[in-house]
C-alpha cells in the first residue's frame, strides 16, 4: 500500500498477515526493505514492512533519525494502530531503539537482531573490518545518499548527553539478539541488555548475521517467539 507521510511524501508498505501489529525495520541504512517476503513474517502476526523514504519504492530523499522515525509513526497512524512490537534487523535494530524512545506509548515492545548497537568504537570497527572477508555477500539494492546521511544522523544521536539516561528510565522490553557467527561484536547489544531495565541478551547459535537469507526457519522461529 501507500502512505503520505506527514511532510507529504509517498511511502510504500508492505503488509501480510493478521494478528497483533508488528513493524519490520530492515537494515542499510539506506537499504530497499529486504524481509518484505512473506515467507520471512512473524507468524500469527500482521506484520508491517515501511520502505525508507528515498529508497526503492519510497518517494524523497536522504533524511535523518528524526524523519525516519516520524515515517514509521506516519504509518501506524494512519493505519489506526494504537500501540505496535517493532522488530529490526541490523541497522532497523538501531532504529527501533530511537523509535521506542521517541514513542514509547506506541511500542509494546522491541526486538533486536544482529544490531550495530549504539556506539562509534574503533576496535568494535577493526574487529569487524578484519572480518568482512568471511561474509557472503547479498545483492541488496540501496541509496548511497540515503546512507551518508542517516550514519551522520546516527552518529549525531549516540553523541547527545541523556542518551544512556533515556535508556536507562525506558519501561519498554527490549530484547537483543546476536548470532554466533557474526563477525560485528556483541558486547554492544549485551551493555544495552544490561542498561534497560526491562533488557534481555540471547545468542542464536549456528547462523550469521544475514540469518533471514541463509536460516530462514531459524529466523521465522525466532523473531515469532520473541515479537509473541
Amino acid at each position: 500500500m501507500k502512505v503520505r507521510a506527514g511532510d507529504g511524501t509517498v511511502l510504500h508498505v508492505g503488509v501480510t498477515g493478521a494478528g497483533q501489529d508488528v513493524v519490520v525495520l530492515s537494515g542499510g541504512p539506506g537499504c530497499i526493505h529486504y524481509l518484505e517476503d512473506d515467507m520471512l513474517a512473524p507468524r500469527g502476526m500482521r506484520a508491517w514492512y515501511p520502505e525508507p523514504r528515498g529508497v526503492g519504492r519510497s518517494e524523497g530523499g536522504p533524511h535523518n533519525l528524526a524523519q525516519a522515525v516520524a515515517d514509521i509513526e506516519a504509518v501506524r497512524r494512519a493505519q489506526g494502530i494504537g500501540s505496535w512490537g517493532v522488530l529490526g534487523h541490523s541497522w532497523g535494530s538501531d532504529l527501533a531503539v530511537r523509535y521506542a524512545l521517541d514513542h514509547p506509548d506506541r511500542v509494546r515492545s522491541v526486538v533486536g537482531v544482529a544490531g550495530h548497537g549504539l556506539h562509534k568504537d574503533r576496535t568494535w570497527s577493526q574487529a569487524y573490518e578484519s572480518a568482512q572477508h568471511r561474509e557472503s555477500d547479498l545483492e541488496i539494492a540501496w541509496e548511497p545518499n540515503v546512507h551518508t546521511a542517516l550514519s551522520a544522523s546516527f552518529v549525531e544521536w549516540i553523541h547527545e548527553p541523556d542518551l544512556f539516561r533515556q535508556l536507562a528510565d525506558t519501561d519498554v522490553s527490549m530484547s537483543f539478539v546476536a548470532p554466533q557467527h557474526d563477525i560485528r561484536p556483541s558486547w554492544p547489544l549485551r551493555q544495552l541488555a544490561a542498561l534497560i531495565p526491562n533488557g534481555r541478551f540471547e545468542e542464536v547459535p549456528g547462523v550469521d548475521h544475514n540469518l533471514w537469507s541463509t536460516d530462514p526457519q531459524v529466523w521465522v522461529d525466532l523473531i515469532t517467539r520473541l515479537c509473541a
